[in-house]
């Protein structure tokens, strides 16, 4: 994750609102778990779930601040709709 250029990410989640009206799970954080669920494999939320409350201390040192809850990240998936622009979202 230190490859990543966090700035343009961050600029660009503000550019596009994906941060707009989020308590729970920022973009940065998301893109983070997501990654890593990549990465490692995971096949659903649930796997994802359960492998990262397995190793809560080291979740810091990956960037993610607590272990995040399915329905969560869940709703952050529903809401961030990877194709979606300013524009052409809904609602």
């Amino acid at each position: 994750m230190d490859f990543l250029p966090w700035k343009t990410f961050q600029r660009m989640a503000d550019r596009y609102g994906a941060d707009h009206r989020v308590r729970a799970l920022p973009s940065g954080e998301h893109f983070r778990v997501m990654a890593f669920a990549q990465l490692t494999y995971r096949e659903s939320l649930r796997d994802i779930e359960t492998c990262l409350r397995a190793q809560p201390g080291k979740l810091y040192h990956m960037g993610i601040r607590q272990p995040v809850a399915r329905a969560t990240l869940a709703d952050a998936n529903e809401r961030r709709d990877c194709g979606s622009t300013p524009s052409s979202r809904s609602g």
